[in-house]
């Protein structure tokens, strides 16, 4: 029965990672808890595993799309790294229940921006396709985050504007990176955004983009946990199996459905399990 849930969990998470490029490593940790019985420390290493794993071959697939950055994505994984052992450190200090607690309320934020982001998406703007195409355009030159800083500032007559985007990439990437090593989550729901609005990346880029992050931050946030944790392989390898397949199916329905309505379905998905987690750990605090 275990091994049945993991796998049709594993699938429903890899999806998410699939379609919108985060998210659903968030759930990974509530699952593998309240669902498989792993105890909350042991489920923040298991997820790193299978997040890192399944965001890394949902990058490849996204690639062979053309819609992987891979200097902006490196540049990102890179400045997260330090974050991402402090996150790690902090992580063996904290009680489960307070780490579970923590976790509902990253799951409310989560699924708080994803709302946000889907209004300002039905928001019309004057924009034209040929816009669109042009924006695209300029997420393919971005090579880098240096490269696409430049470019920023070559529309703008002033260098705040380039501050602006040094500050948002620099603040999205040590605040994923902790994440990851706290949580063990993937921090796709901060990627995706800092992406579009820092660098001009259109979303099917800021989508692939942000799954090479994620498995970047999980390795080097396993490393930080090498030695000091073990692993539930038994558990670990179906369910990493599962997001695989499920990953690749994201990549096709992220093809055929709105963003807006995945965003909007996943973000209701989040609150529900965030309502549950909080009453959980809150009374495990109490």
């Amino acid at each position: 029965m275990t091994i049945a849930l993991a796998l049709i969990f594993g699938v429903i998470i890899g999806v998410s990672l699939g379609a919108l490029g985060g998210g659903g490593s968030i759930l990974t940790v509530p699952v593998l808890v309240y669902v498989i019985g792993e105890s909350a420390r042991g489920a923040t290493t298991a997820s790193l595993v299978i997040v890192g794993i399944t965001a890394l071959v949902g990058a490849l697939g996204h690639a062979r799309s053309g819609n992987v950055r891979w200097g902006a994505g490196l540049t990102f994984g890179i400045i997260g790294v330090a974050a991402s052992y402090l996150g790690t450190a902090l992580n063996r200090q904290v009680s489960p229940n307070a780490l579970l607690l923590a976790f509902a309320v990253l799951m409310l934020i989560a699924a708080a921006a994803m709302l946000r982001r889907t209004r300002q998406s039905d928001t019309p703007t004057d924009e034209s396709p040929t816009a669109d195409r042009s924006c695209e355009k300029s997420g393919d030159e971005a090579g880098s985050v240096a490269t696409a800083v430049t470019a920023r500032l070559a529309h703008s007559p002033t260098t705040k504007i380039t501050t602006q985007v040094a500050v948002k990439v620099l603040l999205a990437s040590l605040i994923v990176g902790f994440l990851t090593g706290f949580l063990g989550v993937g921090g796709g729901f901060i990627i995706v955004p800092a992406l579009v609005i820092a660098l001009d990346f259109t979303m099917p880029v800021a989508v692939g983009t942000s799954l090479l992050v994620i498995a970047l931050n999980s390795i080097a946030a396993l490393g930080a946990r090498s030695g000091n944790e073990s692993f539930h392989w038994a558990v670990i390898v179906p369910f990493t199996a599962a997001a695989i397949i499920g990953s690749l199916v994201g990549k096709r329905v992220a093809d055929k459905v709105s963003g807006t309505t995945l965003s909007r379905a996943f973000a209701g998905l989040l609150i529900a399990v965030a309502i549950y987690v909080a009453i959980r750990s809150g009374i495990g605090l109490s």
